[in-house]
């Protein structure tokens, strides 16, 4: 097992094993072009003189405000090896909280990838007294504050390599918060070093294995396993253009493997559903029984069994139909799904697995460097989060959670953060008095060790009659109707659950049109019988294996999508309930004057 100590050593070795070999990808002028890890070596020795002539040394903080880009990963690996430590944010935040962060983290540079982003840092500069230079990642070698001139200055007044000890801190990565201010979650070199570590233990991928980035790296999920975890085993990583490109550049780089979030998979899910009903009746029969048989194998394989049967039709659906599927939609060589951030459904990830991509779900946070538990080929079972990793253990606190059943998941280990950075009385609320993280999530443990997460202990909320309702499972199984596009279901001391319901629009317009229902005004149609109707179809349809007291009894349509923009998300695509509340005060209010039950599943 390769086992790592910090990030610096990561850089060393994987820089001079696979120094021929390709590590970034990106697309420029319609082609991919690719930079070598030895070439990216340079690039970090050369930037880390140039940031040492800038007064960086060990202890010291740089900050980065940027999308994925090869620039990103130059920048935390020429910080790592001067000893300092790393800060990430995204392009996607408001200008008060990049102050916010660099003032608190005490940033003396922050790198940036354009002129517009640096003007922004510019004016609320004042608020950050520490900060010194805004370097943008464009420009030329002739310039000041350009990675350019840094590169050429370090290339001619090098700086040696500084080895940190395990212990030190490797990066500071602000908790996006749903509420309140953002935490700095501390990292050491030690947390996110085993992480890595972990993975290869588990995970069998190497040189050959070529992944899509598109999760920020700015998130521990990307940054660490994606990230980090790739570039110690020696593969590569093709930079997504963006989320709305990223099937257009599968079939361009043909990944092996794909780290996504639920939200991504549920597209991905739609979409399949939605080629499957335009297929022709007889392909799309082989189709169903081709997916109809892998579930079959699948629940064979849980219970250790086989069925040769099984196993010969399995080969020939996948060569008639199967791989055709999986070569449309993720390329020819996709053999692996990583899910993390939130749970995926188990409808998507089934559905995934059928087609011949295996899924593999983990749990973690950010507080936990990020990966807590994962399924592995040493053991998987779709539905929960997997088994703790090497050199980590979790408990459940069932005294934390309203479900006798169910608890606070408490995790144990080399994972497990440093601590909140100057938040001392948050620190004493989430460390158990030997050395446990309090996650905030509910879940249990079943008899053979697999963790199943069911909810956020903060989101739970009790109805009039004091029952218990968690709302992301309900809002994730209405997510799975390719008629939405964004939903809060709310029920907190009410009589009953009712839901926020953000429609796609532009589907929702087409389909009006043919059943010749007005599609202007707008509202209007958000509010037509005939829609209505639909959408209360649609949620029971989506919900009929809910308990009948947490169902949704009345919801409203609204156009506006939840976004970073109009502060309804978080940069990692969290929901801010309270803010979706407040936007939606009097609506709510009004679901609960005369409510109609939901037709199917009720």
């Amino acid at each position: 097992m390769s086992k790592f100590d910090t990030l610096v050593e990561i850089f060393s070795e994987s820089t001079k094993r696979y120094a021929q070999s390709p590590l970034f990808g990106e697309k420029r002028d319609g082609e991919w072009q690719w930079m070598t890890y030895g070439a990216f070596k340079e690039k970090v020795d050369n930037l880390r003189g140039g940031l040492a002539g800038l007064g960086v040394k060990s202890g010291d903080r740089v900050a980065v405000i940027s999308n994925n880009r090869a620039e990103w990963a130059i920048g935390a690996y020429a910080t790592y090896t001067l000893g300092a430590a790393y800060v990430p944010m995204y392009e996607s935040q408001h200008d008060a909280e990049w102050a916010y962060i660099l003032n608190d983290c005490g940033a003396e540079v922050c790198f940036v990838p354009s002129e517009k982003i640096k003007d922004r840092v510019l004016k609320v500069r004042g608020d950050c007294p520490a900060l010194q230079h805004v370097v943008t990642f464009t420009g030329s070698e002739t310039e000041s504050d350009t990675m350019a001139a840094l590169l050429r200055r370090g290339a001619e007044t090098p700086a040696p390599l500084v080895k940190p000890d395990k212990s030190d801190l490797a990066g500071l990565i602000y908790t996006s918060g749903t509420t309140g201010k953002p935490k700095g979650v501390k990292l050491s070199h030690s947390n996110m070093a085993n992480n890595v570590s972990a993975m290869h233990e588990m995970l069998a991928i190497g040189p050959g294995d070529r992944s899509l980035s598109f999760l920020p790296w700015a998130h521990s999920f990307g940054q660490v396993v994606e990230l980090h975890g790739l570039f110690s085993m020696g593969a590569s990583l093709a930079i997504a253009e963006s989320v709305e490109k990223l099937l257009a550049n599968m079939a361009e780089i043909a990944p092996s493997l794909v780290f996504s979030v639920p939200r991504v998979f549920n597209k991905l899910y739609a979409g399949l559903n939605k080629k499957m009903e335009a297929m022709p009746p007889m392909r799309r029969k082989l189709l169903v029984a081709a997916m109809a048989n892998a579930s079959e194998r699948r629940a064979l394989h849980d219970n250790g069994k086989s069925s040769a049967f099984v196993e010969l039709k399995h080969k020939l659906f996948d060569k008639v139909v199967l791989s055709k599927v999986r070569g449309t939609f993720f390329g020819p060589n996709l053999k692996y799904a990583f899910s993390g951030g939130a749970a995926i459904s188990r409808e998507v990830a089934e559905f995934i697995d059928n087609i011949g991509v295996t899924v593999y779900e983990g749990y973690g946070l950010t507080e936990t460097s990020p990966i807590a538990t994962c399924n592995s080929p040493k053991g998987r079972r779709i539905g929960s989060v997997g088994k703790p990793i090497p050199g980590t253990r979790v408990s459940i606190d069932k005294e934390a959670a309203s479900d006798p059943l169910h608890g606070e998941v408490i995790c144990y280990g080399h994972n497990v953060m440093q601590g909140y950075y100057n938040l001392p009385e948050e620190n004493e609320k989430v460390f158990t008095p030997d050395g446990g993280f309090r996650t905030g999530d509910m879940g249990y443990v079943d008899a053979d060790g697999f963790l199943f997460i069911t909810g956020r202990i903060k989101e739970q909320y009790k109805l009039e009659n004091g029952k218990y309702v968690v709302p992301v499972p309900i809002e994730e199984a209405i997510k799975l109707s390719p008629w939405v596009l964004n939903v809060m279901v709310h029920g907190a001391n009410r009589p009953y659950n009712v839901a926020i319901i953000v429609p796609d629009v532009e589907k929702l317009k087409a389909w009006a049109t043919e059943k010749g229902i007005p599609t202007d005004p707008l509202p209007a149609l958000l509010q037509h019988p005939e829609v209505m109707a639909f959408f209360r179809d649609e949620i029971g349809k989506h919900t009929h294996e809910i308990k009948g007291y947490e169902r949704v009894r009345n919801f409203a349509l609204v156009a506006e999508d939840f976004s970073i923009d109009n502060d309804l998300l978080t940069p990692k695509m969290s929901l801010k309930r309270r803010n979706v509340v407040n936007r939606y005060e009097s609506t709510i209010n009004t679901l609960y004057e005369g409510a109609s039950p939901v037709t199917a599943g009720d």
